[in-house]
């Protein structure tokens, strides 16, 4: 769900406790009042997004641990730098665990839970190494706040939220690849970077709704808050939608 990043619309509350299940006493109900409350301080707020009710929308208390930066969820997962030769060749020796490894992650997360599209697993996939770093962060970020629940306005008047609509989801993603400084709204996200679809990141957005693929090297993933499997469920889906309506865009060189 996409609107305007102000500080009306942010649902939070109580100290930043990343590791425990956080509650919100504020819920959904309140952010939509004040996203009201809003027009009378000529505060421009986008409209409702066509598509919410699709989004599990969670109204109440929210019970989920308030995100890190997104730059704080890149650099835990992805180190800096890709690496060296020597490294690699250090490394030879453990390739066959680690792909083996690696396959079976693939296939508990690739596979879908019933009532959507959602990955299984923990909701999150497998950052490849064979993409370029800016596309790891991006997924790692993604990863960070895959299964937070969506609310009206969150992740909007600040990155550290305990929920997310749909632009700032895909806002958050971007910033913990250093592509985006500041939440955006799915309508500013239909101007946002390039025209057409990437290589690498395709954004679909309209005034309303906004998601995006991700290639995770040789595949499209998609992060939609849409399509999921429940209110606590993965936005990463191995499913395609229809991207009919919406204007695609793409991080200039990616």
């Amino acid at each position: 769900m996409a609107v305007v990043a102000i500080a009306a619309v942010l649902v939070l509350s109580g100290p930043h406790h990343a590791a425990a299940h956080h509650s919100d006493p504020v819920g959904a109900e309140a952010g939509r009042h004040r996203v009201a409350a809003a027009h009378h301080e000529n505060v421009a707020v986008e409209p409702p997004d066509p598509e919410e009710a699709k989004s599990f929308p969670v109204s109440g208390t929210i019970h989920h641990a308030v995100a890190a930066t997104p730059h704080t969820a890149a650099e835990e997962v992805v180190a800096p730098g890709a690496p060296s030769d020597a490294e690699v060749q250090a490394e030879l020796h453990k390739m066959h665990a680690v792909q083996q490894a690696a396959r079976r992650q693939e296939t508990a997360t690739m596979s879908t839970v019933p009532g959507g599209d959602s990955v299984g697993g923990n909701g999150q996939i497998p950052i490849p190494q064979d993409v370029p770093e800016v596309i790891q962060r991006v997924i790692a970020g993604a990863n960070a706040i895959a299964d937070f629940p969506y609310v009206y306005g969150g992740g909007h008047a600040s990155f550290v939220s305990n929920s997310y609509d749909c632009s700032g989801s895909v806002s958050y993603a971007l910033a913990a690849g250093g592509l985006l400084g500041a939440p955006e709204t799915s309508g500013q996200l239909e101007s946002w970077g390039e025209p057409g679809p990437g290589k690498w990141i395709t954004i679909y957005a309209n005034a309303g709704h906004v998601y995006m693929y991700v290639n995770i090297g040789g595949r499209w993933m998609r992060f939609d808050t849409v399509g999921r499997s429940g209110p606590y469920a993965s936005r990463w889906q191995p499913e395609m939608r229809s991207n009919e309506g919406f204007v695609a865009r793409h991080p200039p060189g990616f």
